[in-house]
């Protein structure tokens, strides 16, 4: 029998045994395929009758085939039901090479930033929305397109956008990326590619793997202090930097009006160009919420924001509104990367906008995120009064100042014995740390795992 595939129910592939006979030959190949692994347990058999037709040979071959392996405890036979691979003590060992790298261990309280309670993914919605899109999109949708992305996203962001954060864009201003840090890998592959610009800064303290995508780049990556109002930029010397305006990252102030103006003086009087990380944007507790820092100067300003708060980090969806300067190279290095973000996802999620879904999903956040804080901000006051709680006004995490490094390492072991995962702001620091204290996340646990992460916190303070 020739090694073949079948293709009655499930593609088979059998590798039959040099000379052997056909029954003989079938049965070796299905035994070596069960051994390998190749036919994983409590997967279907093609029926008898279908497989005797797609191999050439006769019903019988494959019966006596099939009986001779449930004999030997490789197969097992359901009445009514079909022919199934047997759970078995020993299968081969796996090819050699590297062993598999265990995950993470999750901690028992993750109070960790950066992360939103995954539970409250709009479900209901997103599948309304999958629904529509498969019943009315046109077949071409669902091919290849622009490496900027799909028009009905970026019509639907540059309408979002403009009404709910001030960005002044339109949607052949817009590129889709495959999450936010693609998109500062991607900007900081087009400085890297322009002679002229070699210098990409960011905020001291800020999430520490962004200014290591740019300087894998070739990138410079000066730093820029940060205090109660925000970036200072003083004498810098760069051709763009990036900053988180609405909710700083991870201290979690909001950069003041002066400091706004001082940031957009500093690209008219350089030439450099400001990367707006819409961090936490649309989740703003006490006051209205703040507009983008892009709507001051559109063509000095890289607006970045992405759908992994407001709906979920799997998506991988994140946007650049860009001066018109840097489309077309931007453009071009997305679809050098990777041609295209995933097509489906970008059309669900603009339905989910223009049907008004996104906007409803995001308010049912915000009121649940705000009681959390509340609680938190409550819960601490409570129990350590005489430390600080900063960075609540908008996000998903908020600051418990501590007065030194020993404190917050102190203060990071214990929590760590508690089982409580949280960060320490000296993690974030390029230089020395200026400030101490706990990064402490309220958006990761579950509705039902909140209160117990919380209270296993004050414990362990």
């Amino acid at each position: 029998m020739d090694i073949d595939w079948t293709t009655s129910g499930l593609d088979l592939y059998l590798r039959a045994a040099a000379g052997a006979g056909r029954r003989d030959g079938l049965e070796r190949g299905l035994r070596e395929a069960i051994r390998a692994g190749r036919l994983a347990v409590g997967t279907r058999l093609p029926a008898s009758r279908s497989l005797a037709r797609d191999l050439g040979v006769s019903r019988g071959t494959v019966t006596h085939a099939y009986a001779q392996l449930v004999a030997e405890g490789y197969l097992i036979g359901r009445h009514g039901s079909g022919t199934y691979v047997a759970e078995r003590a020993t299968l081969a060992t796996p090819p050699p090479g590297a062993p598999p790298r265990p995950g993470p261990k999750r901690p028992r309280h993750d109070l960790r930033p950066g992360t939103p309670d995954l539970t409250t993914f709009p479900r209901a919605a997103w599948l309304a929305a999958t629904r529509r899109v498969l019943n009315e999109a046109p077949a071409e949708a669902f091919g290849a397109c622009d490496p900027a992305g799909r028009p009905e996203l970026r019509e639907a962001l540059a309408a979002y956008l403009g009404r709910a954060r001030g960005v002044v864009t339109a949607p052949g201003r817009l590129v889709i990326c495959n999450g936010y840090a693609q998109a500062i890998n991607l900007l900081a592959r087009v400085f890297a590619d322009d002679g002229h610009h070699k210098a990409f800064a960011f905020e001291d303290p800020c999430l520490p793997k962004l200014p290591a995508a740019a300087r894998r780049a070739g990138l410079a990556t000066p730093v820029v202090p940060v205090d109660d109002e925000g970036a200072r930029v003083g004498d810098l010397t760069a051709d763009a930097l990036v900053v988180t305006p609405a909710h700083q990252y991870p201290l979690g102030v909001t950069l003041s009006a002066r400091r706004r103006g001082a940031l957009v003086d500093w690209t008219r009087a350089t030439g450099g160009l400001l990367v707006e990380d819409d961090y936490d944007g649309e989740f703003r507790y006490g006051r209205q919420p703040v507009g983008a820092l892009q709507g001051l100067a559109p063509e000095r300003v890289v607006y970045a924001g992405t759908a992994s708060k407001t709906v979920a980090p799997g998506l991988r969806l994140a946007w650049l509104a860009l001066p018109g300067h840097l489309v077309e190279p931007v453009t071009r290095a997305k679809e050098q990367a990777d041609r295209y973000a995933p097509v489906l996802e970008q059309l669900v999620l603009a339905d989910l906008i223009d049907s008004g879904g996104y906007d409803r999903h995001v308010r049912r956040c915000r009121t649940r995120y705000r009681r959390r804080r509340d609680r938190l901000v409550t819960a601490l006051a409570g129990h350590v009064p005489h430390l600080a709680l900063t960075g609540i006004e908008a996000g998903l995490h908020a600051v418990l100042e501590l007065p030194d490094a020993e404190a917050e390492n102190e203060a990071r072991a214990r929590a760590r014995r508690a089982g409580v995962a949280v960060d320490g702001l000296a993690d974030y620091y390029a230089a020395s740390a200026a400030r101490s204290g706990l990064v402490i996340g309220y958006g990761t646990p579950p509705e039902h795992g909140f209160a117990p992460a919380v209270d296993a916190l004050l414990k362990a303070l």
